[in-house]
């Protein structure tokens, strides 16, 4: 489609932001659970196995609303390349990383690594030239990444050493969804946050499934507890689809910017809930790290960035 077909992003009425932020609030909430679910979950079932049935029970859902929901049921057959990497960064790359990086390491430290999330926003926007850095922002890149050293490394290294590989891998998902949301901005200002996260998503179960001959472990997954079976289905219906819902649609509505701050609450309500549930401790390098990760995401995302020049067009010659 033309540029005239897409929706500005930018042009929100304040009045009408209200439903934009209850929003975003209701995704910080099933977001945080998510760690929690997934914890839950892989304590008696392989990462790859509650992967492949989150995207089983998501992906059911999407294509059937699709099915008989007014509308497209298919892409335009120019948007299949997007389509297909949003789906790839989605399923296969984002949630095997998470997942496996989850089962080694632990709720809290999962959220205050996605809270780098805005960050690597923003570093991939200054990398493809839509920005220029500011001081500001650099400060804020600093004092995150000092966040994330302090997160990784408090503990000593001999402490740190069980739980780096999972970390490291939580950083790989992090990744994956900074290109997957930066990605799919454009493509949601023009489909809309449903179609755009109901195409993704059922791409990313179908790459899934290829899987499921090795990963599905259907006797297992029935012989797990009620509470690893909520966890899944958790995971497929809420965090899958009500809170992808969320965060395409507010990202149709406001800036990109504006909808990642509100992800640097999930890491406190993700350590509390964890605390609270799960019985993990509060140790230091949780809070220090986690508030300098949420100083410099929060400076970074305050800072005044300019765009870069544009260099003017040379007049056309005649004759």
């Amino acid at each position: 489609m033309g540029a005239s077909s897409a929706r500005p992003l930018t042009s929100t009425p304040t009045q009408s932001l209200g439903p934009v932020y209850a929003a975003l609030i209701l995704q910080v909430l099933i977001s945080a659970g998510t760690y929690l679910a997934g914890k839950r979950a892989m304590s008696e079932l392989p990462p790859l196995t509650v992967v492949l049935w989150r995207f089983v029970l998501s992906g059911s859902v999407f294509m059937l609303l699709l099915c008989f929901l007014p509308g497209p049921k298919l892409p335009p057959r120019n948007e299949w390349g997007r389509v297909l990497l949003l789906g790839l960064l989605a399923g296969p790359v984002n949630q095997v990383f998470f997942f496996y990086g989850l089962s080694q390491s632990t709720a809290a430290h999962a959220a205050l690594l996605y809270a780098l999330t805005p960050l690597g926003v923003y570093l991939l926007s200054l990398a493809r030239g839509h920005e220029r850095a500011s001081l500001r922002a650099m400060g804020g890149i600093v004092t995150a990444f000092s966040g994330v050293v302090v997160l990784l490394l408090g503990r000593g290294l001999a402490d740190a050493s069980g739980s780096l590989l999972g970390d490291l891998l939580i950083l790989g998902a992090v990744m994956s969804w900074v290109v997957y949301t930066t990605e799919g901005k454009p493509f949601v200002a023009i489909h809309g946050p449903f179609r755009a996260t109901a195409w993704s998503m059922s791409a990313s179960t179908f790459m899934m499934l290829m899987m499921a001959p090795f990963f599905a472990k259907p006797q297992a997954v029935l012989a797990a507890s009620s509470m690893a079976r909520y966890s899944i289905v958790y995971l497929g219906l809420l965090t899958s689809v009500v809170a992808y819902l969320l965060w395409y649609y507010a990202l149709s509505k406001v800036p990109a910017s504006k909808v990642a701050v509100f992800s640097n609450l999930q890491p406190a309500a993700t350590a509390l809930a964890a605390w609270a549930i799960l019985d993990e401790a509060l140790h230091w390098e949780i809070a220090v790290g986690g508030a300098l990760v949420l100083l410099g995401v929060r400076l970074t995302q305050a800072a005044h960035v300019r765009p870069p020049p544009v260099a003017p067009v040379p007049a056309a010659r005649i004759g």
